[in-house]
């Protein structure tokens, strides 16, 4: 733990034999707490939420396996850590309670040292998830205040009657790209959510069509110093059509623009990134590039970090898409051959 606080652990066991050994395995580095049943460990956890559970699975009243599902299914508790502590030592067991969301098992009689490591291990997991999180959030905060600031500026700059188109559009899209980021920092709370399978859509009519247009042009300069081509067909036509869509229009401008930039960057010069839009009973949106994908990462193209051949590369553009796409009802799928890879997404109306 950071600074001199010392982790808490909650021992919840009904029997007192294995709770002193508990204690006197782990008190002279952590704080302990106890509890004697499943009821008096989740009013406990409730009251003062420790950093880390070892639950016995047989207890009176509430079983270990009820009282991690209710921690689990709990948003306050679902992210402690929870081993279990049992005498019960067949696959069975370990699968239940490992499906239920425990990180581990603990099997009596204990053996010392493995107790002092696997509580000492899941403790500082958890103490760098945390710290992953804090660094996040810190950034995310950090990362605000200049860009408020680029968004600003171009405002105001926009007030003066003398400048001339030319400059007008450059400062417009500065101010976009601006919005832009602003609303990938806030996305990244999102995305975690969504990997969680807590994220609730917050739908609203939307043209997906012009999101698309606006991922394009995003990349229009990317893609001129490439001399690779953009280009975008709705229903078989380049302009004017219309996609409406019930969703929600940053999650699908993110998805796109992962997507297409993707794209080009697995496009040779000289090729083209094709964005075609089909509506029927679904939405239906091919990416197509004039690349190739590796044959080692074709069956891990939507894992998160994977990813091959860009040195920069973070292997979350795929994998969040597909996040995006799933968290609206839908789905991705890649195919390539014939000189061109297709990332396709299909969304229901």
């Amino acid at each position: 733990m950071t600074g001199t606080k010392r982790a808490r652990i909650l021992i919840a066991d009904d029997s007192e034999i294995n709770v002193l050994v508990l204690r006197e395995f782990l008190e002279d580095d952590y704080d302990i707490i106890t509890a004697s049943d499943g009821g008096q460990a989740l009013r406990r956890i409730e009251e003062d939420p420790p950093d880390i559970v070892l639950l016995d699975i047989m207890m009176p009243g509430l079983d270990g396996y009820q009282v991690c599902e209710r921690l689990k299914g709990n948003d306050r508790t679902a992210e402690i850590p929870v081993i279990f502590i049992t005498a019960l030592d067949d696959v069975a067991a370990e699968s239940r309670g490992l499906e239920l969301g425990a990180i581990d098992f603990i099997t009596k009689p204990f053996n010392p040292g493995i107790v002092k490591a696997r509580v000492r291990n899941h403790i500082a997991l958890r103490e760098a998830a945390r710290l992953k999180e804090d660094v996040e959030r810190i950034m995310r905060h950090d990362l605000k205040s200049p860009l408020g600031t680029v968004i600003i500026l171009p405002q105001l700059l926009l007030m003066d009657d003398n400048l001339t188109d030319a400059q007008r559009d450059m400062l417009g899209r500065i101010e976009d790209a601006g919005y832009t980021l602003m609303a990938m920092i806030n996305l990244s709370t999102t995305l975690f959510r969504m990997e969680r399978g807590s994220y609730e859509l917050a739908p609203e009519d939307m043209d997906l069509a012009t999101v698309a247009r606006k991922v394009l042009a995003g990349f229009s300069e990317t893609a001129d110093m490439r001399r690779i081509g953009l280009k975008l067909l709705v229903d078989g036509r380049e302009e004017g059509a219309r996609v409406p869509y019930r969703g929600e229009e940053l999650l699908c401008h993110s998805m796109l623009a992962n997507l297409v930039g993707n794209a080009l960057d697995a496009s040779p010069h000289g090729g083209t990134v094709r964005v075609r839009m089909e509506l029927s009973e679904e939405v239906r949106i091919d990416i197509v590039n004039t690349g190739d994908v590796p044959p080692r990462l074709r069956e891990r193209f939507f894992e998160k970090y994977a990813t091959a051949g860009k040195s920069r590369g973070t292997g979350l553009g795929t994998y969040s898409a597909r996040l995006i796409a799933r968290a609206h009802g839908g789905d991705i799928a890649m195919t390539c051959g014939g000189g061109e890879v297709t990332v396709s997404v299909r969304l229901p109306r």
